[in-house]
């Protein structure tokens, strides 16, 4: 997967970009990035890339003329171009999912008060937000936006299927793990996890995700996929709570 970014702050992405598992995906070749200044296709000899607002107002508003031609100059051909914002789908792991299957993807930063209306209208095929709040760009989104979807590209996790063993992957959290030593402070590893008995371990991580999920997160349970044996027990869980 190529991706590029648009940014006033391509220097923000260089420790993200060459440490932990995303260096190790450009290592391998299974992930091109690349960071574009904004300011480079300003035209400008001061590289102005924002002006104040029509009609008044606080905060500057990126230009849309700067921007297309940042955008142009990716050509983006087919590939998404999107939008970090807060106005946008929220991203799920279901969204990166599907962004994970594409050959390439364009993410422009915002900044400031916002971008010109008109870059929506003529650029921007996607807007994507990281969830209800505000920050002052849209780097940090994108940073959080490229590592979901890059440890989904086949081979950058290195464990198969690892993706989809994750919280949200199937519409729940995922449960408790356990490593060595066997006993810390008084606190041991349940007996089910050293008995041997795969079948046993699955029913139990299975339902461990499912009371994670409806202790945390409850509402998660009415899109989840669940089997009449989940079914069975989540009414246990709720009848001693009752209890």
């Amino acid at each position: 997967m190529k991706i590029e970014v648009l940014t006033l702050f391509p220097d923000m992405f260089a420790g993200v970009m060459s440490e932990g598992m995303m260096w190790k995906a450009r290592e391998r070749g299974l992930l091109d990035f690349s960071a574009r200044d904004i300011r480079d296709y300003s035209g400008d000899k001061h590289r102005k890339v924002d002006d104040s607002p029509y009609g008044g107002g606080g905060g500057m508003i990126l230009k849309a003329d700067v921007l297309l031609r940042a955008i142009e100059a990716a050509k983006p051909d087919d590939a998404p171009v999107i939008l970090l914002s807060p106005q946008g789908r929220v991203l799920t792991h279901q969204v990166a999912e599907a962004l994970s299957r594409q050959a390439r993807l364009i993410l422009v930063c915002g900044r400031y008060e916002g971008v010109d209306e008109r870059l929506r209208e003529l650029a921007i095929t996607d807007e994507i937000s990281i969830g209800d709040y505000v920050l002052t760009g849209g780097e940090l989104a994108a940073m959080v936006l490229i590592d979901a979807v890059a440890r989904l590209i086949p081979g950058v996790l290195g464990a198969e299927g690892a993706g989809q063993r994750d919280s949200h992957a199937d519409g729940l959290l995922e449960g408790p793990h356990y490593t060595r030593p066997p006993e810390v402070r008084g606190l041991t590893v349940p007996d089910v996890l050293t008995s041997g008995h795969h079948a046993e371990v699955a029913r139990w991580r299975r339902q461990e995700a499912l009371k994670r999920t409806w202790q945390r997160r409850p509402e998660l349970l009415k899109r989840a996929d669940l089997s009449e044996a989940d079914r069975e027990y989540l009414a246990r869980l709720a009848a001693a709570e009752a209890d």
